[in-house]
């Protein structure tokens, strides 16, 4: 067997690749303007107790029996209450109207926020971990924010953001509102506004309309292109044809991939996309 690919991470604002085989690990950063070009070799799955296979359109590269082991034992899941780390409360925005609340280790630093592919964000407060979560349970209810965003609704408007002060302006006026509600646990502590922007890092400055969404990694399948941009999970790739191609590397965790030659046609399925919507058929 050879190296698998362990999707992107972000490392010092960088996107990087994660391979791993066996035991061991590897890793290579992505660069802006360069081709990136692969074919998936074999059947995708990952060692589990029952032996499944992982669905071709899945973005988590485990079936759903290990997933949802992950997820028991995950912050995100709600059920580790004694983690003794100092967690950080946050605010994201990824376009017009998408603003979500959210809590990451505070150690992690911006990682969870590139990993979500938030485009501008402010820190609201930090503390320990269930004050943190009670503060982010407050600001849901009592300012009807999200925790969650569709990707799909994050890719629509990447190419047609506004600019850097008004990307910031939206959750500056939610932050204001958020300091001033009642019931926030003590042990919180409150963080001043203070906006940080990802555009510079996910190269979106000028960046196209997207064409189209790889729905999923066949065998022999082929995604090739030059990476223009990038935003949590999602590689932004000029194609040979002129079009745009997003691909969501969690299609990529768990399969064996080989090198494409330079300028080679996708020949995985993909969605359409039109006006920002993701058509039903594939073409």
């Amino acid at each position: 067997m050879g190296w698998q690919c362990g999707g992107l991470r972000w490392a010092d604002g960088v996107p990087v690749l994660v391979w791993r085989k066996g035991r061991g690990r590897r890793e290579s950063a992505l660069a802006y303007g360069r081709d990136l070009g692969f074919r998936a070799l074999g059947a995708r799955g990952n060692v589990c107790p029952v032996g499944a296979l992982v669905a071709g359109r899945s973005t988590g590269g485990q079936c759903p029996e290990c997933a949802r082991l992950d997820r028991a034992h995950s912050v995100a899941a709600d059920t580790v209450a004694d983690d003794p780390r100092t967690y950080r409360v946050y605010l994201a925005w990824f376009g017009p109207g998408m603003v979500k609340v959210g809590i990451t280790a505070e150690e992690r630093g911006p990682a969870r926020l590139l990993e979500q592919g938030a485009v501008t964000f402010s820190w609201l407060g930090r503390g320990p971990l269930m004050a943190a979560r009670r503060t982010e349970e407050l600001l849901r209810t009592a300012l009807g924010v999200p925790d969650r965003i569709p990707y799909a609704r994050k890719r629509a408007v990447r190419s047609a953001l506004p600019g850097p002060v008004e990307r910031a302006a939206e959750i500056e006026r939610m932050h204001a509102r958020a300091v001033a509600l009642e019931g926030w646990p003590q042990s919180l502590e409150r963080l001043d506004f203070a906006a940080a922007d990802h555009v510079g890092a996910f190269g979106l400055d000028g960046v196209a309309p997207v064409t189209g969404v790889v729905g999923e990694l066949v065998d022999g399948g082929c995604v090739a292109g030059r990476l223009v941009a990038a935003a949590g999970p999602d590689l932004h790739l000029a194609t040979a044809d002129g079009g745009l191609v997003v691909l969501d590397t969690r299609l990529m965790s768990g399969w064996e991939l080989a090198a494409a030659e330079t300028g080679a046609a996708v020949t995985v399925p993909v969605k359409g996309v039109r006006n920002g919507v993701v058509q039903d058929g594939l073409f």
